[in-house]
């Protein structure tokens, strides 16, 4: 562990004033006594692992999902959620990493492996008889909601429509990249340069981007990037597919601190080099963009420059587009949507602390209206709600959001997330769509009216 971090995550257990905020807000000890509560596991529990070598005393803290709402209630400012994740991942380096989750923390692996069989991987993985040997073998529950390979990747489809020759769109990929964020391929031990580079003014924020599309837009749900890509360079970008891996939270969640250093150590190099050149990263995975800016450094007790300038010039896509707004750079040129939806803004959404940009962009829309759910979480937080032991918990989590869509009449929810769409959509029944897609559709829409009239 990095000693400033340790210090500093040491010094945090004094600050827990034992009021148990924390424990009242979070949505998972409120549906299970499986899990005490985060004040109990966090800092209370941290003290005793400090006298005992780290150990912890309270194995229950793997009932966490880190969906970070202790952090955002608690009123003096514990990391909390960071205490929780050390502690497993402690457990980890004590007791290894089961089966299941090393290969839930591969969603990159995944998304390669199965998406040139997309037809063969989406049956076997909806066939009921396989999911319920899958469940028995690896205790992946059989009716927990698993995404579908699109059978094609973001990256093929830009390579294919997107002459490099008629848009500003560059492609660096390659399979050594991949190796590099694997064990099979050290990496390249270089001393990152001091730099510092502080997030622009709005009046001064960069049109030259470079999307950062995560594994679920590549491999599962390309159709959201490419509303994304339509999106920007709607607004004048400039767009760069850079060569890029998973964000490597998959990994941070269940534990797994040394791989996932490996993928985000290759994502900051890789990301460097166009960020010198005034890029700034956009990314539609709410996820994937806190773990460039926050999880990732946090975690991992980084306090390299190079880390803290990806961190400091990485953007969820709405923060970006509502700062091209505020500096009057946004197109809002948005064909009329006559609709009322639902609007869930996920945990990780939450944790970034920047408000509800979707809901404010989308605010442009003629004739679109936005209610925001209250529900604290959906309970799926990434892979956790997969796994056997905590798929019913994962349910009743998200009980109160399931029963708010149902009760609304629209039959499309929005949110950012990708995992939180495909756990509402199992809830619920209904279609969930990322917020990007509406803001295109939007756009299309103002086209076509243009063209009639």
């Amino acid at each position: 562990m990095d000693d400033r971090l340790s210090i500093r995550l040491e010094q945090s257990l004094d600050f827990c004033i034992k009021c148990n905020i924390c424990t009242t807000a979070c949505p998972v000890a409120a549906v299970t006594d499986q899990f005490p509560g985060p004040k109990y596991v966090g800092p209370q529990a941290g003290r005793f692992r400090h006298d005992q070598a780290e150990h912890s005393p309270d194995h229950s803290v793997d009932y966490c999902s880190g969906c970070r709402v202790c952090n955002e209630v608690c009123p003096t400012g514990v990391p909390i959620a960071e205490l929780n994740a050390r502690a497993r991942a402690q457990m980890v380096r004590e007791h290894g990493l089961p089966l299941r989750n090393r290969m839930l923390g591969r969603s990159e692996l995944l998304g390669m492996l199965g998406t040139p069989f997309a037809p063969l991987a989406n049956w076997t993985m909806s066939n009921r008889p396989i999911r319920w040997l899958i469940e028995k073998l690896f205790k992946i529950d059989r009716r927990a909601p698993l995404p579908q390979w699109a059978g094609y990747t973001l990256r093929g489809w830009a390579r294919k429509h997107l002459p490099r020759a008629a848009t500003p769109l560059r492609w660096t990929y390659g399979l050594r990249s991949w190796l590099s964020r694997t064990a099979l391929v050290p990496l390249e031990q270089r001393r990152l340069v001091q730099t510092q580079t502080q997030k622009p003014a709005t009046s001064t924020i960069s049109r030259k981007v470079v999307y950062f599309h995560g594994c679920s837009t590549n491999y599962y749900e390309p159709h959201v990037g490419k509303a994304a890509l339509e999106v920007l360079t709607r607004n004048g970008c400039e767009v760069v597919l850079a060569n890029q891996g998973c964000c490597g939270l998959p990994m941070l969640s269940n534990g797994e601190f040394n791989a996932a250093r490996r993928y985000h150590t290759a994502n900051v190099h890789a990301l460097l080099p166009w960020i010198r050149q005034g890029y700034v990263v956009v990314g539609t995975s709410t996820s994937c963009t806190l773990t460039l800016k926050d999880e990732a450094p946090e975690l991992l007790g980084w306090h390299d420059p190079e880390v803290q300038l990806v961190a400091e010039q990485t953007y969820d896509i709405f923060e970006y587009l509502r700062l091209l707004d505020e500096a009057g750079k946004f197109d809002r040129n948005l064909g009329a949507i006559e609709e009322t939806l639902p609007y869930h803004p996920p945990c990780q959404l939450k944790a970034h602390r920047i408000g509800l940009p979707a809901r404010d962009i989308l605010a442009h829309i003629p004739g679109l209206q936005i209610e925001r759910s209250q529900a604290a979480c959906c309970g799926i937080a990434g892979t956790y709600g997969l796994k056997t032991e905590k798929y019913p918990i994962a349910m009743d989590v998200g009980k109160p959001l399931f029963e708010w869509a149902n009760q609304h009449p629209a039959d499309t929810v929005l949110c950012d997330s990708e995992t939180c769409r495909w756990q509402i959509s199992h809830g619920t029944g209904l279609a969930t769509r990322h917020p990007v897609e509406l803001l295109a559709e939007a756009y299309r829409r103002f086209d076509q009216q243009r063209q009639l009239s």
